[in-house]
């Protein structure tokens, strides 16, 4: 048996929702890991989505269950039982199916027992529904062990929730990193020192005491980052139903292009602003041990995609990527007598925190501090609390467009190019955050799509040579 010494970095691969979406996708991705598996050198852990749409499936089955909706749970549950039974009687051989279908339907069972609880109480706690809501990864990484195996690659279910320790703070639970490393060396480490490809589920955890958690949306990718920290990985693949990371939104914007290399910040920036490919955790667990992120296409496996790194990339394009987010609310505190007093600032985030929301971007004037959120759930509270000091005023259906980019910090005239290409918008906030790496522009949402063309022509014409030479001789002085 290998001592960690000996054992080279693992190699970690997490599969996204589309990629384990039924047999075919499976298929898929039994190539990709057997592929990685015949390559020398790395142990390889395999991280794990629900199927897509199972989670949203699951939520709303503990939604029927508070209102003792019988017929709505029984077909339910009946229908992704099917799902995964029939995946699993293609992928996996006779003789093995038998046994994954017990655990399988095990978990299935636990599903009926918390639904059940559910219904009696009439109320699906916090608790609860991160219990519901983890069956999908867990049976979803069972079906993808089992199948790993049948094709001839030695695999390990490794239970989530024994590997990520999180706080309980259910819904979006916070890994503990010390806590977890130990877990990680004790539940996967075994596998990989027996030459057995590690299968865990993403998004599942639980806290110290063993009651189970969620991290939230997106939590697979951070699932798969913390692991690989851990880990001390060499990579970090992220495999989705995309190319790589996107110069811009493809739902706005026909054929944008693949970014090819960006530097961990930049990718920070794109995740919280808006680019769906990769959760805006994930790249936290990376940063702190240096891991390489690669964002990659499970249906275009060749695919170069998107390296992610410390290094800052060498493109032919002033910017990244542009992002943007919808359905923000935009919230103005004005008080001409309070503003400049000491702790007016203090007691308008304490507002923001008291309420649970997070505010994206901040400007301030002379007379008042304007804030965004992109959660509005609780502003009639937020408003409340910030009336007892200032003049509060609120405005839905705005948006955030976020220019990023390395080059930022470099030139400092192409921040002053980014809004200029505006010109003749109505753009009610500008921004640029400390890290001089993005400037974010808050405007009607009515303006987003035609802002974004703008920033997109603008910036990512082909070929773009203009001022490239001398950008890019000062980014290496400036970063």
């Amino acid at each position: 048996m290998e001592t960690d010494d000996m054992r080279a970095r693992p190699l970690v691969m997490k599969f996204g929702g589309t990629s384990v979406a039924d047999a075919d996708a499976i298929g898929r991705l039994i190539a990709i890991v057997g592929a990685a598996a015949r390559r020398p050198g790395a142990p390889l852990v395999v991280v794990v989505s629900a199927m897509s749409g199972v989670t949203d499936r699951l939520l709303a089955l503990a939604s029927a269950a508070e209102q003792r909706e019988t017929d709505r749970i029984a077909e339910g549950l009946r229908q992704l039982s099917a799902r995964h039974l029939e995946a699993l009687h293609r992928l996996v051989q006779p003789q093995d199916a038998a046994r994954v279908a017990r655990d399988i339907d095990a978990h299935f069972e636990d599903l009926r027992a918390l639904l059940t609880a559910v219904a009696i109480l009439r109320e699906a706690s916090p608790n609860a529904l991160d219990a519901v809501a983890s069956i999908g990864e867990l049976v979803s990484s069972r079906l993808v062990a089992a199948a790993l195996t049948s094709a001839g690659l030695a695999a390990a279910w490794i239970d989530a929730r024994r590997t990520i320790v999180t706080d309980a703070v259910h819904m979006t639970a916070a890994p503990l990193t010390d806590p977890t490393a130990g877990a990680v060396a004790r539940e996967i480490d075994p596998a990989l020192d027996a030459g057995r490809i590690a299968v865990v589920g993403g998004f599942v955890g639980a806290t110290a005491q063993g009651v189970t958690t969620t991290l939230g949306r997106g939590g697979s990718d951070y699932s798969a980052a913390i692991i690989g920290a851990a880990l001390q990985a060499s990579e970090i693949q992220i495999w989705t139903d995309v190319d790589g990371m996107l110069t811009a939104d493809p739902r706005i914007i026909d054929r944008p292009r693949v970014v090819s290399h960006l530097s961990f910040s930049e990718a920070s920036e794109l995740a919280y602003f808006g680019a769906k490919v990769l959760h805006p955790s994930t790249i936290l667990p990376a940063v702190a041990q240096d891991i390489p992120v690669r964002i990659l296409n499970s249906h275009r496996a060749t695919a170069p995609g998107t390296l992610i790194t410390s290094t800052p990339a060498r493109r032919d394009t002033p910017l990244a990527a542009v992002a943007c987010k919808r359905h923000v609310t935009m919230v103005e505190i004005t008080s001409t007598r309070m503003l400049m007093a000491h702790g007016f600032l203090r007691r308008v985030f304490e507002a923001f925190d008291r309420h649970r929301t997070s505010v994206d971007v901040v400007t301030t004037s002379e007379v008042s501090v304007s804030v965004t959120i992109d959660d509005d759930s609780r502003l009639t509270d937020i408003v409340e609390s910030l009336s007892e000091f200032a003049d509060v005023r609120f405005e839905r259906g705005m948006a955030i467009l976020c220019a990023v980019g390395d080059n930022l910090r470099a030139d400092p005239r192409l921040s002053a190019e980014v809004v200029g290409a505006l010109e003749g918008f109505p753009l009610r906030m500008v921004s640029q955050a400390a890290s001089r790496r993005n400037v974010t522009i808050v405007l009607s949402e009515a303006d987003l799509t035609r802002g974004m063309h703008r920033l997109h022509e603008e910036f990512f014409r082909e070929p773009v040579e203009t001022q490239l030479a001398v950008r890019s001789s000062q980014l290496g002085k400036d970063l």
